[in-house]
């Protein structure tokens, strides 16, 4: 039986990847409720709805961003807390983190069902594809405090050395969506309600069951307690995870731009092609996502704890498998782009070969993706959410802006497609900087 993984050991890369492997796993099960949607709602209920669904589907996205900032920023504090020995304290800011994550949650999935039609329609949606979105998101957003939750527990379950536990979670959650996605929708045929009622059921098993599982005695390091507020610590944490809660902001916001200059370009084909290419950037992306999601407590563990050392090992390992991943997903996504583009819309030819070239040109951005989700994450890692936040604003949303706006009146639709390279790739040299700046400041260098 091989031993457990503890936060304060000496990490070689073998035991990293099993370390990872687990909160890996969880970020490409969660990505896959979109992707599953996605499938069943483009081949079994046409373009228009599938349309409709990555239109308003940002929207949730950007609610659920309180998990990430809640999950990674608090994660770090209870992370440095427990490397000073202080797990009692520990326990109670996890428990004040998730109590405000529920509490946060409900408040913004009613405001977002209050001006639903309001949000839809600033986001260009009208007649048919307006009523399907807004179909999909009364339903959606009735789960997204569960999905809080369920964000935010990925990382804690990291820091509570029970990644495998998250996983298993996960994979329940994310098997539910995809039996009922093929019930509901493939073989009963709810159509896009049905895929929303799938989600809602899978995100509720993904954010409940874990709540349960820390509010009982486990072997874990983190259980639920009493616990009072301390503005201080909320609003630190708050701000060190600041720049996961930007991203996804950010990113939501930008896809919805995306979509717009899209409609403008090439109408419903060019969202659902945009859709296509964003189902795929999340399974990629959750495996670097994922890999900082699992190591990013290690690194907070041993700053916390002055082990000079084991932080240099850690950066330059963590790196190395950051690039070299980034090589091989690269690689991998020119390769599938064909298979990609017939498994989600071999029913149109035209859109096929337009998803194709969208899918082609995008995958450049893999090869880079990985040196920014790794800077920001350290930095979130080291409680300097501010420099985490600087790094995501600026991939997000600020090189974004600049491309979408620059690019495609200079060559039309592939334009917007090398906009998402050309920002990603903007921002490795402002990501370079900060880690050399710093570098004596953390020692990790």
């Amino acid at each position: 039986m091989k031993q457990r993984i503890r936060l304060s050991d000496h990490f070689t890369y073998g035991r990293l990847v099993r370390y990872s492997v687990s909160a890996i796993s969880m970020m490409i099960f969660t990505s896959i409720y979109s992707v599953v949607d996605g499938f069943f709602v483009s081949n079994y209920c046409g373009n228009s709805p599938f349309a409709a669904l990555n239109l308003i589907y940002p929207v949730v996205m950007v609610i659920s961003s309180i998990g990430f900032m809640l999950g990674t920023g608090g994660s770090a504090v209870v992370a440095i807390t427990l490397g000073q020995k202080e797990r009692e304290k520990a326990n109670r800011y996890f428990s004040m983190f998730v109590y405000t994550a529920i509490i946060g949650g409900i408040l913004c999935s009613l405001l977002a069902q209050i001006f639903l039609k309001e949000i839809a329609t600033a986001l260009g949606a009208t007649g048919e594809m307006l009523e399907n979105s807004m179909a999909y998101a009364r339903i959606v957003l009735l789960s997204t405090p569960a999905l809080i939750l369920q964000f935010m527990f990925q990382t804690f379950f990291n820091t509570a050395e029970k990644p495998k536990l998250g996983l298993i979670v996960t994979v329940i959650s994310g098997c539910a969506n995809m039996i009922l996605d093929f019930l509901f929708v493939g073989v009963f045929r709810f159509g896009l309600e049905g895929a929303a009622w799938a989600t809602v059921v899978s995100e509720l098993l993904g954010g409940v069951i874990p709540l349960i599982y820390f509010a009982r005695k486990n072997d874990s390091l983190l259980r639920l307690t009493k616990t009072g507020i301390d503005l201080r610590v909320l609003l630190r944490a708050s701000w060190n995870g600041i720049s996961e809660f930007l991203s996804n902001i950010c990113a939501s916001v930008m896809s919805m731009l995306y979509n717009k200059q899209l409609l403008v370009y090439e109408g419903e084909d060019g969202v659902s092609a945009f859709g296509v290419v964003m189902y795929v950037f999340l399974l990629f992306a959750a495996v670097a996502i994922g890999y900082t999601i699992a190591t990013s407590p290690i690194v907070g563990y041993h700053y916390g704890a002055g082990n000079k050392d084991e932080l240099k090992n850690l950066f330059r390992k963590n790196l190395t498998v950051m690039l070299a991943t980034g090589i091989v997903m690269f690689a991998a996504a020119e390769l599938l782009s064909d298979a990609v583009a017939h498994l989600f819309v071999s029913y149109d030819a035209d859109l096929m070969a337009l998803t194709r070239t969208a899918f082609r040109v995008t995958s450049v951005t893999y090869a880079v993706f990985g040196i920014n989700v790794f800077g920001s994450a350290l930095f979130t890692a080291l409680g300097n959410g501010t420099i985490s936040a600087a790094i995501q604003v600026m991939r997000t949303l600020v090189f974004q802006v600049v491309f979408i706006f620059l690019l495609p009146p200079l060559y039309g639709t592939d334009g917007i497609w090398w906009a998402f390279v050309a920002a990603e790739a903007a921002t490795v040299p402002v990501t370079a900087a900060f880690i050399l700046i710093c570098r004596k400041r953390y020692g990790y260098l």
